[in-house]
């Protein structure tokens, strides 16, 4: 299961971007997201936070007002920005579909499912992944992955056991929700952690990034 931000793809910040417009123009606040730490986050506990540094109600419907202009804005600023699929994914990729027993290939990711989905199609890759554990799915990153895992099985038709789940991110907090669901971590440099900082978070394998590491060695 891969994460998406710094893991798969960079969009040059469209994230960021989106969330900062979406707060200005539903609720006036131009300032905030500066002060939020974005990596490895969940949306919805991004947006709570957002909520509680201005003073507004995290409602329902604050919520839900929130997230429609943050969607209109992510489409927009993904159609415009400077962005790239990091380094070896697309080969990693054809590695894992092309091996005699095909791994089931999923998402593990703190967006919610439609700007997962926005994201990825920018990129063509979106229709590559099979199942996913998302942002709405669940405010804590513990809990979507082990709706993901819940989901994956649901594919399989059976449970799957812990050591059967690889997760693939770029920040600590991908490893430590990975390790919640007992699941093996490939750690990667391609997002805003070097390989030593990763390491200090005891992931099963660290690498600069995807092309430096073969299916093969799980």
């Amino acid at each position: 299961m891969f994460d998406v931000d710094g893991t798969l793809i960079r969009t040059g910040g469209a994230g960021v971007k989106a969330f900062a417009r979406a707060f200005e123009s539903e609720f006036g606040e131009p300032r905030g997201t500066e002060m939020v730490k974005f990596g490895g986050r969940t949306d919805l506990s991004l947006a709570r936070e957002l909520f509680l540094l201005r003073h507004i109600e995290p409602s329902p419907g604050n919520f839900q007002r929130f997230f429609q202009a943050y969607l209109v804005w992510l489409e927009k600023l993904m159609r415009e920005c400077v962005g790239a699929v990091c380094a070896g994914v697309p080969e990693f990729y054809r590695a894992l579909e092309t091996r005699d027993q095909p791994p089931l290939i999923g998402l593990l990711t703190g967006n919610i499912r439609r700007g997962a989905e926005i994201k990825l199609e920018r990129f063509q890759l979106w229709k590559q992944f099979q199942f996913g554990g998302f942002g709405d799915d669940h405010e804590e990153r513990p809990q979507i992955a082990a709706i993901a895992r819940q989901r994956g099985g649901q594919r399989l038709g059976r449970e799957l056991r812990a050591g059967e789940i690889l997760v693939i991110g770029d920040t600590p907090l991908d490893i430590h929700c990975a390790r919640s669901i007992g699941a093996k971590v490939l750690a990667v440099a391609t997002g805003s952690f070097s390989v030593p900082q990763l390491r200090e978070h005891q992931p099963d394998w660290a690498v600069e990034d995807l092309s430096k590491f073969s299916p093969d060695g799980f």
